[in-house]
């Protein structure tokens, strides 16, 4: 065992799910060996990672506006009057939205 090339044991644990999907996508490859897949893997494989803080925030200013269009349909049905302050905010935050979509789209190029 001195002898031994890779000298370090490495332990995990997973699922049976996690299991079944190692075994589907190991059973794409040549290889039967559990040790050399998931070292190639662990080494070579590559992880996407993909930044969705644009759409969060335009997620959040929709709700925004959302929540400002109900409380004014609200008032509405009520007999109450709109304001312009209201209009104007609406009209701020989708502004912002097309600021946030614009964004994402040039980023994505």
């Amino acid at each position: 065992m001195a002898n031994r090339k890779r000298n370090i044991q490495m332990k995990f644990y997973v699922t049976e799910e996690e299991k079944r999907l190692i075994d589907e996508k190991m059973a794409q490859l040549p290889t039967r060996r559990y040790g050399a897949y998931l070292r190639k893997m662990a080494i070579d494989g590559y992880i996407i990672y993909t930044d969705t803080t644009d759409i969060k925030e335009m997620n959040a200013a929709l709700s925004a506006i959302g929540r400002n269009i109900n409380q004014i349909a609200r008032r509405v049905n009520a007999g109450g009057n709109v304001y312009q302050a209201d209009m104007e905010e609406i009209r701020e935050r989708l502004d912002q939205i097309w600021q946030l979509q614009r964004r994402i789209l040039l980023s994505q190029r």
